[in-house]
């Protein structure tokens, strides 16, 4: 009998499990509770289980572990990047960011991604595959227990498409929330997507209750095709009226997110254009000044980014600039592709 990997199951699936294997209900509760909150790899820890039970568990199932290959830290800030080899031999990286009173995961939900925008490191790199919930999970789990860091916010930004992920990613979200397990607020874990539109509807309907942000990036549509070619199947006419579904029917503030690209879409017309296609929808813009992968040439100056935010002074949404953390170590947004180059742990 192959064995099972308890790590992604939810609270129902782990009663399933332990009723299918004879054992009491209330079983799945400690099993939860030692995988999720404790953040244990072994049955021999579960204390409160007996040892006989513990040898049962350890022929019928295990809990699944990422390989932490590579770590780096950041001299420039408290940022760290961590490479994850996964059980293929396939590899992702997730960024941990310390700053006062908020410790921030961005976390990965796909290897590589199919997008190909061309800012992007990861999108170099080409599809591979799509991570499964307890993959997603271990990452967060992996870092807590490789640095010791309470951590109080997710994001799902980092490798890959979430929503082309969407029931790994969902799966994941609603396991962090638990209040029984890492019990992180609903309102703290935040997923992007570049504008997957049904995905958008779909989240909208199912009235899930995490954050959404949309990575934007340009107010035009051929300008945002030529660098964000999900454009040209998710045109921005349809992405803003998906943006105003989920706005009305939530009553929750969206996140823009604006990579400001040197000579691309930095512009006052940019501006002014962004303005009026965001009017009237409750809504939070983050621009963040584009960091450098290779062969590229957009980063824009600390000028050209403090005039490009004085367009939004009299804008009624709230507008800020979000410099990226980590970009010493290839971590800051736009920057990961799972290089294995790196310093071992």
């Amino acid at each position: 009998m192959e064995k099972i990997n308890l790590k992604g199951l939810t609270l129902e699936e782990l009663e399933q499990f332990v009723l299918s294997i004879k054992e009491k209900k209330f079983r799945a509760a400690q099993l939860f509770a030692w995988i999720y909150r404790r953040n244990v790899l072994s049955f021999d820890v579960m204390t409160d289980m007996s040892k006989s039970l513990r040898e049962k568990l350890e022929n019928m199932a295990y809990i699944g572990q990422l390989t932490a290959s590579n770590i780096q830290k950041s001299t420039l800030s408290e940022t760290q990047k961590f490479l994850f080899q996964l059980n293929d031999g396939l590899f992702v990286e997730s960024v941990l960011m310390v700053e006062e009173k908020r410790r921030t995961v961005c976390l990965s939900s796909q290897v590589g991604c199919a997008l190909g925008c061309t800012f992007c490191a990861t999108g170099t790199l080409g599809f591979k595959r799509n991570l499964e919930t307890w993959e997603i999970i271990d990452q967060f789990l992996a870092i807590q227990r490789l640095t010791g860091v309470d951590i109080s916010n997710i994001v799902i930004m980092g490798m890959g498409e979430p929503f082309l992920n969407y029931e790994a990613v969902l799966k994941a979200c609603h396991l962090f929330n638990h209040p029984d397990g890492t019990a992180i607020g609903n309102r703290r874990i935040v997923i992007s997507t570049s504008g997957i539109i049904p995905q958008i509807y779909r989240f909208t309907d199912e009235k899930q209750p995490f954050k959404l942000a949309i990575s934007l990036n340009s107010p035009f549509d051929n300008q945002r095709s030529s660098i964000m070619p999900i454009n040209k199947h998710h045109p921005l006419e349809r992405l803003i009226e998906a943006a105003r579904y989920y706005a009305k029917k939530s009553r929750q503030r969206i996140t823009f997110e604006y990579v400001l690209l040197k000579n691309v879409n930095t512009r006052q017309e940019d501006a002014d254009q962004l303005k009026k296609l965001l009017s009237g929808i409750p809504c939070k813009i983050n621009l963040i000044p584009y960091n450098a992968i290779p062969d590229s040439n957009w980063q824009p100056t600390i000028e050209e980014v403090e005039k490009f935010y004085s367009y939004f002074l009299n804008f009624p949404a709230v507008v800020s600039i979000r410099w990226s953390k980590g970009q010493d170590i290839q971590a800051a947004c736009g920057q990961l592709a799972a290089s294995t180059g790196e310093l071992s742990v």
